[in-house]
């Protein structure tokens, strides 16, 4: 009778050398992909916190009054009489290039343009914990740029409200528009 030999089965060793090197590869790029993805988890918190920056300053100012309260009798002499750009035509936030109001007495819109924060700060011009990275400019244009649907800024009918957040983690400036009518 003819012996039936016993196959074999296993691995030559260049077999096994060529295996460990794909599954050191495939791991090695697995644990970089890992580590990129865990160095750059903190880049969204901060995205996300800059945007709600950026809304919550454009909300603020735009809930205040289109023009100064101190400069006509009652709110609804604003339209009627506002017929220039809109922060020209009140008296604004400053005189002779000096600030005469503070953040926290801020009446109007146009008393934002210019304001430049190091740092989120509330309405009452407290630094709020956490966000002193931040940065943070407010721009108010009423000029003959701003365009809303036939409404201008140069005669005292709309203004555009820009607000920029930047912060080092960020390669971009966050940068938020709104517009107000005079109604």
């Amino acid at each position: 009778m003819k012996q039936i030999r016993d196959r074999q089965s296993g691995l030559t060793l260049i077999e096994l050398v060529v295996a460990m090197v794909v599954i050191a590869v495939a791991t090695s790029t697995i644990i970089l992909l890992v580590s990129d993805v865990t160095r750059r988890s903190a880049d969204p918190m901060v995205q996300e916190q800059a945007d709600a920056i950026a809304q919550s300053y454009v909300e603020e100012i735009l809930l205040r009054p289109f023009c100064d309260p101190n400069d006509f009798a009652s709110a609804v002499d604003c339209p009627t009489l506002c017929v220039s750009s809109g922060c020209t035509s009140c008296s604004g936030n400053t005189t002779n290039g000096v600030t005469m109001e503070t953040r926290s007495t801020y009446d109007d819109i146009c008393d934002y343009d210019g304001l430049t924060n190091t740092g989120a700060v509330d309405q009452n011009n407290n630094l709020i914990a956490g966000l002193e990275a931040y940065s943070v400019t407010v721009n108010v244009l009423d000029d003959a740029t701003v365009s809303l649907n036939g409404l201008t800024g140069n005669a005292g009918q709309a203004l555009l409200v820009n607000v920029a957040v930047s912060h080092p983690a960020l390669p971009d400036t966050v940068r938020l528009s709104g517009f107000r009518a005079n109604y």
